[in-house]
């Protein structure tokens, strides 16, 4: 009969080593050597069966306790019908595993979770420690600096120097700017961090956000809102001087004596007109001056349609041939692909494409091998970017930070709002303009869209 009770086993087996041993020692007493020797034997394996039977309480426990210890949850004890309180050992041990495999799972998906948003969030976010290496970097980071993965800080050198050095001397709860300039673009960063341990590692999580787009719609905005005090201030000054100084002339024209003579010394009459003429002159000159300005803050909305670049440079050419023609200046174009489209107002980017062409054309002017090129494309960022570039002169460094400033101009007739302009209509779109030269080589407008 075998029993299945923990109790009524032990009981058993413990009954049957004392008859085997009484077995042993009879046999002994009757000096039967063999006999003695397979019952001493009987009773070892049967001290060593009840011994490794009653350890499977521990067996269990330490399989338990592994099961905790390496997170190997798809354990399961079955110890029933060893009696009532290895049912309830049996009971806590599986309840045990499942609340701890519960705790896991629950661990898990909120890891995921967390996961999910570092990596979806549009803030690039790195984590790494002191010495540089990185132990997270997520996908808006990547994009950002155009890489696929990233193992130390000092592999961003390549890109900018003074960016590695910025990260690795960022100190917690301080913001740093850091400007870096690309073939076509540039990128204003604003960098902050906060540090915090893991075990005994000091880690830093650094966010990273470009702000160029930001900076340039509160430059714009500064601008338009100085403009608009500006033309208001100017426009109730010079209106009513205007209008008076005219209304002055004419009333001088009309006056004379009894005799038909003018009243006032013909001399004197004639200098009090030709000041009134002046004033005239200068008031509806600076009545001009603020309209020309005023254009700063009355951008039409953009219309915006879907457009063949190649189509629109075409169209360009045609407008500027005569002109291009008159300065013998070479144009060429190169659209990559032939049939890339841009999702933009055509009129208003023809405006600024031409306002650059011909920017290079004065530049160019007395120069003998004279190009000018236009030149459209995906960059590595996936945006479309359109440059106009010419072999001028170029522009020294200390002007090329001022020249998108409004009424700054290098040019004597110049009215200075061409390019404030052109980067006004850039940021309607959601885009920026930026300027690159090299004196005496090449000077490059790079639109991006």
């Amino acid at each position: 009969m075998v029993f299945k009770n923990f109790r009524l086993i032990v009981i058993s087996r413990i009954l049957i080593l004392a008859a085997t041993i009484f077995l042993f020692f009879f046999t002994l007493n009757q000096k039967y050597t063999i006999t003695t020797f397979l019952v001493g034997l009987v009773v070892v394996l049967e001290i060593y069966s009840l011994i490794r039977y009653v350890d499977r309480t521990n067996r269990d426990l330490t399989s338990f306790l592994e099961s905790i210890r390496f997170s190997e949850f798809t354990r399961s004890f079955q110890v029933a019908g060893m009696g009532s309180s290895f049912d309830e050992l049996n009971r806590a041990f599986n309840a045990v595993i499942k609340d701890f495999k519960a705790v896991r799972s629950q661990r898990e998906e909120h890891y995921q979770y967390l996961q999910s948003i570092v990596q979806n969030v549009d803030i690039s976010i790195i984590t790494y420690q002191r010495d540089g290496t990185v132990e997270l970097i997520n996908k808006a980071a990547r994009n950002l600096f155009q890489i696929t993965s990233l193992k130390n800080i000092h592999s961003l050198k390549k890109i900018s120097p003074e960016l590695v050095d910025t990260l690795l001397d960022l100190k917690p709860g301080i913001n740093r700017l850091v400007k870096i300039k690309e073939d076509d673009d540039i990128l204003q960063l604003a960098i902050s961090g906060t540090e915090f341990r893991i075990h005994d590692k000091v880690m830093m999580l650094t966010t990273i956000k470009d702000i160029q787009n930001v900076l340039e719609e509160q430059e714009t905005e500064a601008w338009q809102k100085l403009i608009r005090v500006l033309t208001h201030e100017i426009m109730n000054s010079i209106t009513p001087i205007a209008s008076l100084s005219s209304t002055l002339d004419i009333m001088l024209k009309g006056v004379e004596g009894k005799d038909g003579e003018k009243s006032l010394n013909e001399e004197t009459v004639e200098e009090i007109q030709k000041a009134l003429q002046t004033i005239n002159k200068r008031s509806t000159g600076l009545l001009h001056f603020v309209n020309t300005y005023r254009n700063l803050t009355r951008i039409p909305k953009p219309n915006f349609k879907v457009v063949k670049v190649n189509d629109m440079c075409k169209n360009i050419r045609m407008l500027m041939e005569e002109e291009l023609k008159n300065n013998q200046i070479e144009l060429s174009s190169e659209i990559i692909p032939e049939d890339l489209d841009l999702y933009a107002d055509e009129e208003l980017i023809e405006q600024v494409l031409i306002n650059l062409i011909k920017n290079s054309i004065h530049a160019l002017e007395g120069k003998s091998d004279a190009k000018i090129r236009v030149r459209a494309f995906v960059n590595k960022r996936g945006r479309v970017s359109i440059q106009v570039m010419d072999n001028g002169p170029g522009i020294l460094p200390d002007v090329l930070d001022k020249i998108f400033i409004p009424f700054f101009t290098t040019k004597p007739r110049g009215s200075g709002i061409g390019l404030s302009l052109s980067k006004q209509i850039l940021r309607l779109h959601g885009g920026t303009i930026s300027a690159s030269s090299e004196p005496d080589k090449e000077t490059v407008f790079t639109l991006t869209f």
